[in-house]
């Protein structure tokens, strides 16, 4: 089979807030999106004649279709030619949406009864070091109507332009740090494991754990404060590990996060980090021969251990960045486990194609089960 690898927007290095904005000459005809921490305290005064668009308006946490659809009203009369997207998940996934030609019905869109066509130049800064969407061509939302996440992958959703700007980092709050950069792990590890992958991929994989794993082991040993001297990096990593599952894909932490993480507004990342070690030890009982030997060697080589408790060793070192809790304590009922179940079974199966062994109905509930508590 052929190996495919591509990186599609022009990828850009940039020292400054300011300095974007003059090279970029942001001004009229520009639409961006954010919120207002980040414009007041970085852009403010350097975007003259932009228009500018702050999500919070349309609602808080992750994405919905009633958030797009509200935007939509707001801004399907304005004549604007580049969207700039500065922000986490949230904002660079509806970003995707608005660039296109036709953005409502937004349900219809993400179940392809209307094609995607960008229109629009667009450009992404992100705010956080996680969801590497700034290189992929996928966005994410909630579809309050059918009661559960789902994701939209085209051509159409990749970025002219991802730029890194890493002053954006330093005032974010710890938590959202942790739950990024965990998400970025993910996103990493399993694009590793992924069919898909391939030389290529694997290197940007492999590059970006190590970054996150020893970024994370100089906060444990040094303290929150550490990951300011690391910022950079975990920005690059985040952005690897986007590489990397842009072209490879994400599996089943992410199919299994998406109906939780949708029924009960958990943030992307930290959803992900809930299922995320359990997937794995069940991987490693069902097909411990295979890729996942190499993966197991890496992480032993960063978190110690003679390989037989790889992911208690990986899970230590996490919760020591952020404490995970059961689905119990989420709120999640017993019976819904089975919901869960089958909406991965029936509706995750862009995700479940890429996973590492092929995993029944009957362990998707098992992994359920023993994330409950």
């Amino acid at each position: 089979m052929m190996s495919q690898f591509r990186v599609k927007p022009t990828l850009c290095q940039i020292d400054s807030c300011k300095a974007f904005c003059e090279q970029f000459e942001v001004g009229k005809g520009d639409l961006i999106l954010t919120n207002p921490t980040y414009f007041e305290g970085f852009f403010d005064g350097c975007a003259d004649g932009a228009t500018v668009v702050f999500l919070k308006k349309y609602g808080k946490g992750e994405p919905t279709d009633l958030m797009v659809e509200a935007l939509y009203q707001d801004i399907k009369d304005l004549e604007y030619k580049r969207v700039i997207a500065i922000g986490g998940g949230s904002i660079i996934d509806i970003a995707k949406i608005i660039a296109q030609e036709t953005i409502s019905p937004v349900v219809d869109l993400f179940e392809k009864k209307i094609p995607t066509k960008k229109t629009k130049e667009l450009i992404i800064i992100p705010t956080t070091c996680g969801t590497g969407s700034e290189v992929t061509s996928v966005s994410v939302i909630e579809l309050t109507v059918r009661g559960t996440k789902l994701g939209l992958q085209t051509d159409e959703e990749f970025a002219d332009y991802a730029v890194l700007i890493p002053e954006l980092l330093e005032k974010l709050p710890f938590r959202f740090f942790a739950t990024s950069s965990i998400d970025a792990l993910i996103h990493a590890i399993e694009s590793y494991l992924s069919p898909k992958a391939n030389p290529f991929t694997e290197m940007f994989s492999v590059e970006a754990i190590k970054l996150i794993l020893h970024g994370y082991q100089e906060i444990v040993a040094h303290g929150e404060a550490a990951r300011n001297e690391h910022i950079k990096e975990f920005l690059l990593a985040s952005t690897y590990a986007g590489i990397a599952f842009g072209n490879a894909g994400c599996a089943a932490v992410h199919a299994m996060s998406m109906p939780f993480s949708g029924t009960y507004h958990v943030p992307h990342g930290e959803a992900n980090y809930v299922v995320f070690t359990e997937v794995f030890k069940v991987y490693n009982r069902l097909a411990p021969d295979g890729k996942i030997r190499i993966l197991n060697e890496l992480l032993t080589s960063i978190v110690g251990g003679d390989g037989s408790d790889v992911y208690e060793r990986l899970e230590t070192l996490l919760s020591a960045i952020l404490p995970k809790k059961t689905l119990k304590e989420y709120g999640v009922k017993e019976e819904e486990l089975a919901v869960f179940t089958e909406n991965v079974m029936t509706k995750q199966g862009r995700l479940t194609a890429n996973n590492y062994t092929p995993l029944s109905k009957e362990e998707v509930y098992g992994i359920y089960q023993n994330l409950y508590g």
